[in-house]
């Protein structure tokens, strides 16, 4: 293992904590309907749990609205309390075939709750970040140790890391700048 390998799997890893940053962003609503909203919600299909996109046709009919078109007459009953049952607070309205989704307006406080939950989520980004610079920064420490590196490649390639946690970080804050911007804007 070299400095170079070490630098590209902390990138790796960094990477999915900031993809995994942008899922847990996409969750939480704004006032704008959008299909991703409902991506989380599994349904019960003939005894087993699968995601509502495997039953039902999701899609956004205006700003406020998500309808949701089961593909089987009975499954229609089943998507509607699946949605009812989540932790986003909808309410959905069965219309024949048809669910629709309205997005209830946020209230300003509501708001700043949500804008707090981002920047929790971006906290935790951040730790998780932090903790694989912590990691690379061991296993180079270890690298030197074994002579398998020189002082000057562990020192050059924790300044790499340094850079590269720098770089995440800043992504996790422009994220969480625009969520918040994103769910304050009325």
């Amino acid at each position: 293992m070299s400095v170079t390998d070490v630098k590209r799997s902390s990138e790796q890893k960094m990477q999915k904590s900031l993809e995994s940053l942008k899922n847990a962003l996409s969750r939480i609503r704004t006032g704008r309907a959008h299909a991703g909203l409902l991506d989380h919600i599994h349904v019960d299909y003939y005894g087993s749990m699968v995601p509502l996109s495997q039953v039902a046709n999701v899609g956004v009919q205006d700003a406020r609205t998500i309808s949701v078109q089961p593909w089987e007459k009975k499954m229609v009953s089943v998507v509607d309390k699946a949605i009812r049952e989540s932790d986003l607070g909808l309410n959905p309205v069965t219309v024949g075939e048809l669910i629709r989704v309205p997005m209830p307006p946020l209230s300003e406080e509501r708001r700043r709750e949500l804008a707090k939950v981002c920047k929790s989520e971006g906290e935790q980004a951040k730790v998780a970040v932090r903790n694989l610079r912590r990691e690379a920064n061991e296993q180079l420490k270890k690298l030197l140790k074994d002579k398998a590196i020189s002082e000057d490649d562990d020192r050059k390639g924790q300044d790499e890391i340094q850079k590269l946690t720098d770089r995440f970080i800043g992504e996790v804050d422009k994220h969480i700048a625009a969520k918040e911007q994103e769910i304050l804007t009325v």
